[in-house]
């Protein structure tokens, strides 16, 4: 038995001495709470999406048109939830997705999810927007299993400077994300007049770069902050980045590339022949495009696509463990989440952080077995119905 669940019992257990959770069990309620909690530009940065919030709230209808069958007598007693993802060993299918300038939900950011990543064992993905830079988060990090997001600049030797950087930090696989060329419509952090970057929030990655330093004419002072800024400006997003450029990623990545944003199938299959190790089907959480398809009803039309020529992984939507159980169900390998731990992260610092991957894991781990299956590779669409 896995033991991911126990620490549902752990509350019960708890509870004898009327001591209760912190934070809620049921992670829907947590935005909520954040809301209360936070900066109305803090929560709207986190919680917003593009446009009318079309795409975010296609996330979550396209989970509630699939429904699990479960199956009895499967003799479910012995649970593994164990994968090995891009050549990293979990102890679920559950990664902690890249979630930008982490300083405006807590004081400690990034170093606090990564210490949370690490005492759960699970892989964070650090993004390259973060509050802290690479090597901050990495020592946070210790020995646990991180992975990095790159925001592809249009300075080349400063992408390489990010991605030695990563190596040299021990980060072990590279996620390229395909979907913020440029920033989106978002109503809520326009509303507010609100982005953290030119606050100087979100930027340490690139503030302590040598090559990012060296074009502003040094380290990053109050007497070069707004040339450092313009120069971050001028450098965010390529949109004449091409399918032909990923050559690029490999001369300077020696380890596994996922590509993150493929939506279409089509992409998918340009993803394989390009030598890409995985793609994530992700549409950043609704963040981008307005209207756009809800990821898991993109999902299996990618999987069949790449079928077993690359790892397929999912995002934007997970809330609960049953949603994990659905795009495992419908041919992801492992899900990365980010809003719940985000409102953990805002709500508890470390500690939300921590709750929130243990409540995912139990419920994930307890719904496959009162669904009759064992092991994640056992999920399969076989066990889904259409609402």
């Amino acid at each position: 038995m896995s033991g991911l669940a126990d620490f549902q019992n752990s509350i019960y257990l708890q509870g004898l001495g009327d001591v209760r959770p912190a934070l809620p069990t049921d992670l829907t309620k947590l935005e909520g709470l954040a809301e209360r909690s936070l900066s109305a530009q803090a929560f709207g940065y986190v919680a917003g999406a593009a446009g009318s919030e079309a795409t975010a709230r296609a996330n979550r209808a396209a989970f509630d048109r699939w429904r699990i069958v479960p199956r009895m007598l499967r003799d479910v007693a012995e649970r593994d939830l164990s994968v090995t993802v891009l050549g990293t060993a979990m102890p679920s299918p559950v990664l902690l997705g890249p979630i930008g300038v982490q300083s405006i939900l807590h004081p400690d950011g990034e170093p606090a999810v990564a210490r949370a990543a690490a005492a759960e064992g699970l892989t964070m993905v650090l993004s390259t927007a973060a509050s802290y830079n690479i090597e901050d988060v990495a020592e946070a990090n210790g020995d646990g299993s991180r992975w990095y997001q790159l925001y592809w600049p249009k300075d080349r030797e400063l992408a390489i400077s990010f991605l030695e950087r990563a190596k040299a930090a021990g980060y072990t696989a590279l996620v390229v994300t395909l979907d913020t060329v440029t920033l989106a419509w978002r109503p809520r952090d326009l509303d507010q007049a609100y982005l953290p970057f030119l606050k100087g929030i979100g930027v340490a990655n690139y503030f302590s770069d040598p090559v990012f330093q060296k074009a502003v004419g040094g380290p990053v002072t109050d007497a070069n902050r707004d040339t450092a800024l313009l120069h971050w400006v001028a450098n965010f997003g390529n949109p004449g980045l091409t399918w032909d450029d990923l050559i690029f990623l490999r001369e300077h990545w020696d380890g596994p590339i996922a590509l993150k944003g493929i939506q279409h199938p089509d992409d998918a299959r340009q993803a394989v022949d390009a030598g890409m190790d995985g793609v994530i089907v992700s549409n950043h959480g609704g963040r981008q495009v307005d209207g756009a398809v809800g990821s898991l009803d993109a999902l299996p039309g990618v999987v069949d696509a790449v079928r077993d020529q690359a790892t397929v992984l999912f995002d934007s939507g997970i809330r609960t463990g049953s949603d994990i159980a659905k795009a495992l169900a419908l041919g992801a390998k492992a899900v990365l989440v980010a809003r719940p731990y985000a409102y953990g992260l805002a709500l508890g610092g470390q500690a939300g952080v921590q709750h929130v991957l243990r409540c995912l894991q139990a419920e994930l781990e307890l719904t496959m077995a009162l669904s009759g299956v064992r092991r994640p590779d056992e999920l399969n669409p076989d066990i889904l119905v259409r609402a």
